[in-house]
């Protein structure tokens, strides 16, 4: 499939997503709608089936025989698109068009992304050692690239990670101050109020902000992402809930990463090769667990399944054994 059909699928697709939300309100004859809810709903794996059509690769539909639309590629699975989004009511839809917007704006190999994996996963000893190769091997500091190829809240973020000044754990309890960021968080609606974003979420240690990610929940009624979602857009969205996916649970944010790379249209090899080395003497086993508690599937079976060449069997040997 050509860059151009895979673009023209993908567009197509953000402009379905776009008119099919604009149902929102029930329909007079109500249960005689055409529409049900889907009931063994993912929006996971609907993004997944749709962003696979799109590269022409659905492993559920095929074309026999039927004529390309004018306004697709020949390599895209329209008919696998359509029934997707013709099958899932307005709630459900939402979901969709949330998570394939977040899947579609982050990639899993921009320099942003792999930026913030490195500044917010390791630990600061080893924090350094990056930085000090990196200006040993590129002759400036990370910060200044940072300044300069970043803009906003995103520069902010990784400036503020990049200076690893995030809190130690001491084993004492602040509720007086997890209090405190849930109101800060709440109240930071105008836009001004991005320094209070940067600085809960880059400053505190990461036990206090598990705390303040599941108070806040508590305290409003839905999830901080939540929030996020409404709060901010593209780059800065995506790496706000990047970093509260590290905060809450590192290694499923790691299996996630690692799913994504296996789903593309030729597997991310740099992703899986940074991720299975960097965390193969930390937690890779964790990584694995998460894996196959989320996606029904080992790691390893994925990655015999998905990667082919002379990395291949460097990777499995890294992963080590099979989850069953």
């Amino acid at each position: 499939m050509s860059v151009t059909h895979g673009k023209m699928g993908l567009s197509l697709t953000q402009e379905i997503l776009s008119h099919l939300g604009l149902a929102n309100k029930t329909a007079a004859w109500g249960t005689l709608g055409t529409l049900r809810t889907f009931l063994s709903f993912s929006a996971d794996k609907d993004v997944q089936r749709l962003l696979k059509a799109i590269a022409g690769q659905d492993p559920d539909r095929a074309l026999p025989g039927s004529r390309a639309s004018p306004h697709l590629g020949s390599g895209v699975d329209r008919i696998a698109i359509l029934d997707v989004l013709t099958n899932r009511s307005r709630e459900q839809r939402q979901l969709i068009s949330r998570a394939f917007h977040e899947r579609t704006q982050q990639g899993s190999g921009s320099a942003e992304d792999v930026a913030l994996e490195i500044l917010a996963t390791r630990t600061p000893p080893q924090l350094q050692e990056c930085l000090a190769v990196y200006k040993h091997n590129f002759q400036v500091d990370a910060a200044e690239d940072i300044k300069s190829e970043t803009r906003g809240i995103l520069r902010d973020l990784l400036l503020a990670l990049a200076k690893g000044g995030r809190e130690a754990y001491t084993g004492i309890i602040d509720y007086n101050l997890a209090a405190q960021d849930i109101q800060a968080l709440k109240q930071a609606e105008g836009p001004s109020t991005e320094r209070t974003w940067v600085l809960v979420f880059t400053q505190r240690n990461p036990e206090h902000l598990v705390r303040v990610l599941n108070q806040y929940q508590w305290y409003t009624g839905h999830e901080l992402e939540k929030t996020v979602r409404a709060r901010f857009h593209g780059a800065a969205c995506v790496a706000l809930l990047n970093l509260a996916s590290v905060i809450r649970n590192t290694p499923l944010y790691f299996a996630d990463k690692l799913h994504q790379a296996l789903q593309e249209t030729e597997p991310n090899y740099q992703a899986l090769m940074r991720i299975l080395i960097s965390r193969s003497e930390t937690d890779l086993l964790s990584i694995r667990a998460e894996f196959r508690k989320k996606f029904g599937k080992s790691l390893y079976s994925s990655l015999q399944d998905a990667v082919k060449g002379d990395c291949r069997s460097a990777l499995l040997a890294l992963c080590r054994a099979e989850d069953l």
